[in-house]
């Protein structure tokens, strides 16, 4: 079964070349009901750990003699990194590369823009019922998601969101999609379930139950994006060994880890993913935002062929779109 999305610059369908697909197909497979054990041990950080050493750093993976062959044939664009390509010897070294992202990845100037944050794939919704973009209970729950910690659960109840779906060959720093202060960050455990689009559909709010990060930022102060409280949650996947907080004021000079009171200016490196599929989620105080129309109108195309449609029984057809391009608009400033 393919799965195809809408490429943002051009407005291609494209199909996707999933990783691992059999094995991810069969893992989440109904029949997998009878062997919780099996799967918890796949889903588990020492198997992912294991798949990402043997994919990324073991002998048969530590050198490339031809890394512009390899990055070409998984479609990257190597004029696009910041490194001479020659250099990247090693699958780790071309999931972990990094971008010249001021030219090749340009941002709208207006502050009340949002971002996306990373190169990915995109989906966006609401948690307001009766809401055209009403969508609860598939890839997340809301409570499960944000943790007691903080108990940011309220702020975001009937907010809307934004996933971001990392695939392997992607560039895998992600940016700050709005400016302001961060007044929380905190790590929550869990397990490692793969993002394909099969296996979240099959395990429904597996993203609420990953192991990731989530950063509150506030926008509503001077310099800021004017957009309230907006938290950022870093997922891990299957084959993601950690997520490394190391924003840069400054292209990627002179990281450093994002702390309470951090201020963070939009479009630049907050966080890289160790290595792997992974997904990004944004979530919106209710009435803040007005999602860019071009991915409201892809998401319901009913001509794409989406595993997500398919699985749910609503359109949801993913756009493809880069880091610090626009994904949404301020609809209101707090008084």
């Amino acid at each position: 079964m393919q799965h195809q999305y809408v490429e943002r610059h051009s407005g291609r369908v494209c199909t996707e070349e999933l990783l691992a697909d059999p094995l991810v197909r069969w893992l989440y497979h109904p029949v997998r009901e009878h062997a919780p054990s099996l799967f918890r041990l796949f889903t588990g950080a020492r198997a992912s750990a294991a798949l990402a050493f043997l994919q990324y750093d073991s002998l048969l993976a530590r050198r490339l003699d031809e890394p512009l062959a390899t990055m070409q044939r998984l479609g990257i664009d190597v004029n696009e990194c910041l490194e001479a390509p020659q250099s990247l010897r090693s699958p780790r070294q071309i999931f972990e590369r990094k971008l010249r992202f001021e030219e090749c990845r340009p941002m709208v100037e207006s502050a009340e823009t949002v971002v996306s944050p990373a190169d990915a794939r995109v989906l966006v919704g609401s948690l307001k019922e009766n809401f055209g973009l009403f969508i609860k209970g598939k890839f997340f729950d809301l409570d499960e998601l944000l943790g007691e910690q903080g108990d940011w659960r309220g702020v975001f109840a009937a907010g809307d969101f934004a996933i971001f779906r990392l695939t392997p060959d992607k560039y895998h720093y992600n940016h700050t999609p709005v400016a302001g202060r961060v007044i929380d960050i905190y790590g929550l455990d869990g397990c490692y379930h793969a993002c394909n689009p099969a296996a979240m559909v099959r395990e429904v709010t597996s993203l609420s139950r990953n192991r990731r990060v989530v950063t509150i930022i506030d926008t509503d102060l001077p310099g800021g994006s004017g957009v309230g409280l907006v938290a950022m949650i870093e997922v891990v996947a299957l084959m993601i060994g950690r997520i490394e907080q190391c924003y840069s004021s400054r292209g990627y000079a002179d990281p450093q880890p994002v702390e309470p009171g951090l201020w963070l200016e939009k479009g630049q490196p907050k966080s890289l993913y160790h290595p792997g599929s992974s997904t990004d989620i944004l979530l919106f105080e209710p009435g803040r935002v007005r999602m860019a129309s071009d991915l409201l109108d892809n998401q319901q195309r009913s001509d794409v062929f989406s595993r997500f449609s398919a699985g749910f029984g609503l359109p949801l057809v993913e756009t493809e779109l880069t880091v610090r391009s626009p994904l949404a608009f301020c609809r209101r400033r707090r008084p």
